[in-house]
């Protein structure tokens, strides 16, 4: 389809064939080419905090040795991970709101500010808050796996470590995450295979007519631009280019890790 003019109705032998005309429209597009600048900015901001920052709680949480404790916080942290983002979305704009937003009212209680803040209206903030919304959401959900292989740990070596006089910090360091490291690094492999392929859900929810210069994504451009206005092969063609570089950031990053580290998923 991303190589045709497809029509609805006629079979697939019967469309007309219109080589990589698609795909020239949609690099001479500017609204294309500010889409995918908007993708890779918020795509590598979660990279970054998104995956460290499960890791971190992981490793924090690991260190509570009162169980019930433990258990409670693992608990609370991975429920957001089956809330819906549109019931996401509903909260993070009611904190955010200038009318008694619980961040605004902290703000102001603290004489930080004198007035609120129209956080859903500045353009130059919509890419951290939906960040910070989706660390929210998904750090405890990240960090069961990271959890699962500290666990797998063999408790002696912790044992011999405090025996040599080894603190909290230098067990992190030398014990903990030498221990998970395979694991870090196929599941940052894998995140950067799919560093373009965010979806929609958050900009769409969390967006605005304000903010629509931010908001907009590779999949939100393929939605409004493609099915929205009947180009289905123009939306195809777009999907087909977030496969292909997926496919290759895939790859490069696997070769990468594999010469650096000897770590691979293939």
């Amino acid at each position: 389809m991303a190589f045709q003019k497809f029509q609805i109705g006629k079979s697939f032998f019967d469309q007309k064939w219109v080589g990589f005309d698609n795909f020239r429209m949609l690099f001479q597009d500017d609204q294309f080419l500010n889409a995918l600048k908007n993708t890779l900015a918020m795509s590598l901001l979660g990279l970054i905090a998104g995956f460290t920052v499960p890791i971190v709680f992981a490793i924090l949480l690991n260190e509570v040795k009162n169980s019930f404790v433990k258990r409670f916080v693992q608990t609370v942290s991975y429920l957001p991970h089956f809330v819906s983002w549109v019931v996401v979305a509903g909260i993070v704009t009611k904190m955010l709101s200038t009318e008694n937003g619980l961040i605004n009212q902290m703000l102001m209680n603290l004489h930080l500010i004198s007035e609120p803040i129209p956080f859903m209206a500045k353009d130059n903030l919509f890419w951290y808050i939906v960040t910070s919304a989706d660390i929210w959401k998904e750090t405890g959900w990240n960090a069961i796996i990271y959890l699962a292989a500290i666990a797998g740990i063999g408790p002696e070596l912790y044992e011999a470590a405090r025996v040599d006089g080894a603190g909290r910090l230098k067990q992190i360091w030398h014990i903990t995450l030498p221990g998970i490291r395979s694991t870090i690094i196929i599941l940052l492999i894998m995140s950067i295979g799919h560093l373009i392929s965010i979806g929609f859900e958050k900009q769409f929810l969390l967006g605005n007519s304000l903010v629509r210069e931010k908001s907009e994504v590779l999949d939100l451009y393929a939605l409004n631009y493609g099915l929205g206005m009947g180009r289905y092969s123009f939306g195809t063609a777009i999907n087909v280019f977030n496969s292909v570089v997926s496919l290759v950031l895939l790859f490069v990053a696997n070769g990468i890790f594999k010469k650096v580290t000897k770590e691979s998923i293939m």
